[in-house]
């Protein structure tokens, strides 16, 4: 992959880092400044169902930020953008579709059959 493409994804993923970040700042900061003394219990329970909503996302956006890590470690070492099962060069068009990627898209298909068929 050349330099050029490979530094469009570091900043792409650079970005989306970022903001994740800035919205578990957020999220934290909101959090920290709601009152709990909230008197009805349908407000109540509002509130906590949103609460509950808001960290799941989050927990999902740190296992996501846990992988964009990664990615940007593989860049680093020359790694990126090659499958980490069979060794080939992943379609670019996958990458742009899903930059954290570390399987081409045959590795990836097999893998979900693997998995389905394991499930049953």
């Amino acid at each position: 992959m050349d330099n050029k493409l490979l530094e469009k994804f570091k900043k792409q993923l650079v970005e989306k880092r970022q903001e994740i970040l800035s919205e578990a700042d957020k999220t934290l900061a909101e959090m920290t400044d709601q009152n709990s003394n909230v008197p009805d219990p349908n407000d109540r329970a509002t509130i906590e169902s949103d609460r509950s909503f808001e960290l799941r996302i989050r927990d999902r956006e740190r296992k996501l930020l846990s992988k964009i890590e990664d990615a940007l470690i593989r860049i680093d070492e020359g790694e990126y953008g090659i499958c980490e099962e069979c060794g080939c060069d992943i379609n670019v068009k996958r990458l742009e579709a899903r930059p954290v990627t570390t399987l081409c898209i045959d590795c990836k298909t097999l893998q979900e059959k693997k998995e389905k068929s394991q499930g049953q």
